[in-house]
């Protein structure tokens, strides 16, 4: 397995960084980010050599997260919002801000994590929070599993149940999301028959103005005579609208009006 490279967010005193190096597996932290400086001065002091970051999360640009190169989040985000004994506010909760943050950031990011380890307390489970951050895991192409653990269920007496989230992506989701990115990010530096290529490489390719004429709804009987180019039908079914909107509209207009 290739070294990871570790974010650290809500670092705290330091248990997720020891949680990893517990495992044995190479890897280190590229960054460890916490506001509290009582748990902070406690980390620096444990972990001198990793870079500790005193910062609000939401404070991050996208730019910095992506000069870190991690391929691993940790994070054990406010717990505040969704434990027994609060006020169950959630996504209203400010505490839950800079986790949002994260949430909306992740799908931007250059190269995606390829895993993701996340804790609170019992009740996220439950929460909008939980929801919003399933959904981007799928839309990003991970897989993931969810448990409910205390260490009593490993034999240490200490009845502490918690939420655990586990998210893995596939390299081959990953190449194919770097890849694409990449191509389309130079597409200008082409020309068009280089372009053909680059997209053919990607197993991608254009729309036939007939699956043009699909989507905008216009049926099978539809067709353009043959003396109009590929170029001329695109460009018309471009300043075309769709069929089948405008035909709602008109059902809308005639019988309920």
């Amino acid at each position: 397995m290739e070294s990871l490279r570790v974010l650290e967010l809500y670092s705290g005193i330091g248990g997720m960084h020891y949680a990893l190096k517990n495992t044995g597996i190479s890897g280190h932290v590229v960054a460890a980010i916490d506001i509290n400086t009582t748990a902070n001065e406690v980390y620096r002091h444990n972990f001198p050599e990793t870079p500790l970051w005193n910062r609000t999360i939401e404070g991050i640009s996208l730019d910095e997260f992506n000069k870190l190169h991690f391929n691993m989040i940790l994070m054990s985000p406010p717990c505040q919002p969704f434990t027994r004994v609060g006020l169950h506010r959630d996504i209203a909760d400010p505490r839950t801000k800079s986790f949002l943050y994260i949430l909306n950031l992740l799908p931007r990011l250059r190269h995606l994590p390829r895993f993701i380890l996340l804790e609170n307390v019992k009740g996220f489970e439950k929460s909008s929070a939980r929801q919003y951050f399933v959904e981007m895991l799928r839309k990003c192409g991970y897989t993931y599993q969810e448990v409910m653990l205390s260490p009593t269920s490993i034999g240490i007496p200490n009845s502490r149940l918690r939420y655990f989230l586990m998210a893995k992506i596939s390299r081959d989701t990953m190449f194919s999301k770097i890849k694409i990115e990449t191509v389309f990010k130079n597409l200008d530096q082409f020309s068009q028959e280089e372009k053909l290529q680059q997209l053919q490489g990607l197993k991608l390719r254009y729309f036939t103005p007939r699956e043009v004429a699909n989507i905008m709804g216009f049926p099978e009987s539809f067709s353009f005579p043959e003396e109009i180019s590929i170029k001329q039908r695109y460009k018309i079914l471009g300043n075309s609208l769709n069929v089948l909107v405008v035909s709602t509209l008109l059902r809308q207009l005639i019988f309920n009006c």
